[in-house]
């Protein structure tokens, strides 16, 4: 009986350290480039965001902050959630222009190698949209989103 459970604990640590390393699997690369990039950062959790990219998951300060890269260690973008009155007026402005009676339910702040964007989470009734706009205030994006669960 003794053995038994010796044997049983062996699996289940094997099993939990297993399942706690799967999303750290990204590439030496992607890793390097991410210490560059953001060198005080030490706790970090990966995911694959699609057949290319990885995403880094990460906190500096109590803000939350995901990051981008290529399987080569490219970074694509770096984005984390912004308070609404931590938006310029003339962006807040294009999205009350553009899409009347639509309330902002979330602002992120997205930095890529294209430039600086703010991307809105915008919603009326059941109408839910993804709004990304330039620092200008132009309109580079909108996308209805689609339920999922209909």
């Amino acid at each position: 009986m003794k053995s038994l459970k010796i044997i049983l604990g062996v699996f289940l640590a094997t099993i939990i350290v297993a399942f706690a390393s799967v999303g750290d699997k990204a590439p030496q690369k992607v890793k390097e480039a991410f210490a560059m990039k953001f060198p005080t950062v030490t706790k970090v959790k990966w995911e694959k965001e699609n057949a290319s990219e990885w995403e880094a998951e990460f906190k500096i300060g109590k803000v939350e902050y995901s990051a981008n890269f290529l399987e080569d260690g490219t970074w694509q973008e770096t984005e984390h959630e912004v308070d609404e009155t931590d938006v310029p007026q003339n962006v807040l402005q294009s999205i009350k222009d553009g899409f009347p009676g639509f309330e902002i339910e979330e602002v992120e702040i997205s930095e890529s190698t294209k430039g600086i964007f703010y991307e809105f989470e915008i919603e009326k009734g059941e109408s839910e949209m993804e709004v990304v706009v330039a620092l200008s205030g132009e309109v580079i994006k909108q996308e209805v989103k689609v339920d999922k669960n209909d």
